[in-house]
């Protein structure tokens, strides 16, 4: 590998990691298309670097800042990961048994209808389904229904 090969890989790690600090964001948005367009991989490659990473704990500086100031809940990173590791399985099978073409398609329209909803769609504040306070997203229902 490279020294220039390095460098990028570095500096894709380094916008990953400060997006993921910043508002979430790292794997699909940022580390797979930088690995497609800057350093020619392949849809499935990039995504598989993208999933080899995330069995590393790198979040873990950036969760623990956020933890601190209580934005983690851990039932639901706990339910998010059961559904993530369940999903990914699924998921793989899919995109490995699909043309590299048919997949980088199916990516960029998932990343294109998440930026319109969010853009244009999520415009009604509701209150967090645990803490009670105002934010913009789809409210959650308890086991009680309310």
């Amino acid at each position: 590998m490279s020294a220039q090969t390095i460098i990028i890989l570095i500096l894709v790690g380094l916008a990953a990691g400060m997006l993921s600090g910043l508002v979430g964001v790292g794997g699909g948005i940022i580390i797979v298309p930088a690995l497609v367009y800057f350093l020619a991989f392949n849809q499935k490659d990039a995504q598989g670097a993208s999933l080899g990473i995330l069995l590393l704990p790198v979040g873990i500086l950036a969760a623990m800042n956020y933890y601190k100031e209580g934005h983690i809940d851990i039932k639901t990173v706990i339910f998010v990961s059961l559904g993530f590791i369940i999903g990914g399985f699924f998921g793989s099978k899919i995109s490995l048994g699909l043309p590299d073409e048919k997949v980088k398609k199916i990516f960029a329209i998932v990343l294109m209808l998440v930026a319109i909803k969010m853009l244009f769609f999520d415009t009604k504040t509701r209150p967090h389904p645990i803490e009670g306070k105002p934010v913009t997203q789809v409210e959650l229902k308890d086991e009680n229904g309310s």
